[in-house]
């Protein structure tokens, strides 16, 4: 899926000018998130930071991000957004189609880009590491120089190789840290490759073969999920066992 729309905008950022923005859909490979990309160049946040995800359970986090507010509200059926710095990842409810909110969701981006305002607020990290469950499955490691070297040849591969395909595809990646007893690397995935059905091929077949070519240090990589997940994929576990006995 691919289309764009636009709008006249004026007065970016406190710059006279008048063009047109547009927004492209581009598809993932989940075909419950679709990718929303501002061609022009105008930015959601700054360029290189973190992408940002926001579920729409997410009330603290949502009162510091405008966008999502807008979103949230005016776009029926979205449970979740991921934000990169040109780009957001819708993920929708199984239920609703693309085409009852991709056009609404166009719109909203292409005006919000024009409007100049910021997607989170100069708040929204901190609240973001306050909040309960953040970060609270991430392992920590102590490491000495040779495990410190390690790490960060993980940590640059992940950022120069395979970080920005993963972007490509409506998703993003964070490195969370190395076990060195192990050789076990903990990362999370964001916005479209997570919940993805070729989520555990990608982080498996393509990730992990990656970092184990390039590292030897390497043995597996294992994915960090959220408390909730972790308490979904559970309750998942034990309807299968169920059905497995009946």
């Amino acid at each position: 899926m691919l289309s764009n729309r636009g709008i006249w905008a004026s007065a970016r950022r406190g710059v006279s000018l008048t063009r047109f923005l547009h927004v492209k859909t581009v598809s993932t490979p989940n075909e419950n998130a679709l990718k929303f990309v501002s061609v022009d160049g105008e930015l959601l946040q700054d360029r290189g930071k973190p992408s940002v995800e926001i579920k729409n359970t997410d009330e603290s986090l949502i009162k510091h991000s405008p966008l999502a507010q807008r979103i949230f509200t005016q776009c029926s059926g979205v449970e979740s957004m991921m934000i990169g710095d040109d780009f957001v990842t819708i993920n929708k409810d199984e239920m609703i189609h693309w085409t009852q909110i991709t056009g609404e969701m166009i719109d909203l981006l292409t005006q919000y880009l024009a409007s100049g305002k910021e997607a989170l607020t100069s708040e929204f990290f901190s609240v973001q590491e306050q909040d309960v469950g953040y970060d609270v499955n991430v392992p920590k490691f102590e490491y000495n120089e040779d495990q410190q070297e390690i790490s960060d040849m993980i940590e640059e591969l992940i950022q120069t190789r395979i970080r920005p395909a993963i972007m490509d595809d409506g998703g993003d990646i964070q490195y969370r840290g190395y076990d060195p007893e192990a050789g076990t690397v903990y990362l999370k995935l964001q916005g479209a490759c997570k919940s993805c059905s070729s989520s555990e091929v990608t982080l498996k077949h393509g990730i992990e073969s990656m970092l184990k070519h390039y590292i030897e240090e390497v043995e597996n990589v294992v994915q960090i999920l959220d408390p909730e997940e972790q308490i979904a994929l559970k309750e998942f576990e034990k309807l299968e066992n169920r059905l497995g006995q009946n």
